[in-house]
């Protein structure tokens, strides 16, 4: 499995690849992004590691998928990819977990992540960047609120939401129950 420490030194190292490439200062990519240029600074420099929140919206002013970013991040493809291999991403204020247990790749259509969000906790999405994409989101354990364009779905475990997201979106837990879910991007 890869350390953890090896994931947020990628991480940076990527997070200030994609902003050199671009030719952004840390001020003007916390102008687009809306993370604060301290922040972002301490991120480059793999003294934190981003929240949820943080990633999601630097992703969506690179205009990236998360998942694409972080793959960009993790490495490259493999056919047999082994739990103990399977990249994990953990953002501990909302106790969420992301292992991709079939990370992205440019020769697959899909990937699958396993997720893990803890109790009375909420995840903000910011609008996806990557039109036409298809998820299924199936809920294995505990109970998940999910808001799609200002409508929210309750889901209890074995239910199954189908949507192809286009603006923000949100995931919240009870306070008495932690969620895990299946989301498998097509």
């Amino acid at each position: 499995m890869r350390n953890r420490d090896s994931l947020d030194t990628q991480v940076a190292a990527l997070m200030r690849s994609l902003r050199a490439g671009r030719g952004w200062t840390l001020d003007e990519l916390a102008g687009r992004s809306g993370v604060s240029r301290a922040t972002l600074s301490r991120l480059e420099s793999a003294e934190v590691s981003p929240t949820t929140a943080a990633l999601s919206r630097l992703c969506t002013a690179y205009g990236l998928a998360v998942s694409h970013f972080m793959h960009m991040a993790e490495g490259e493809f493999q056919a047999l990819v082994e739990r103990g291999s399977q990249p994990l991403w953990a953002s501990p204020e909302t106790e969420f977990e992301r292992r991709s247990v079939s990370p992205p790749d440019a020769a697959l259509a899909g990937e699958v992540q396993e997720c893990r969000l803890g109790p009375a906790s909420r995840i903000d999405i910011a609008a996806s960047t990557r039109g036409g994409m298809e998820h299924h989101l199936l809920l294995v354990f505990g109970r998940l609120e999910v808001t799609l364009d200002g409508a929210a779905q309750l889901l209890m475990p074995g239910d199954c939401l189908r949507y192809r997201p286009a603006g923000p979106m949100a995931l919240e837990t009870p306070t008495d129950s932690a969620a895990r879910f299946y989301l498998f991007m097509v």
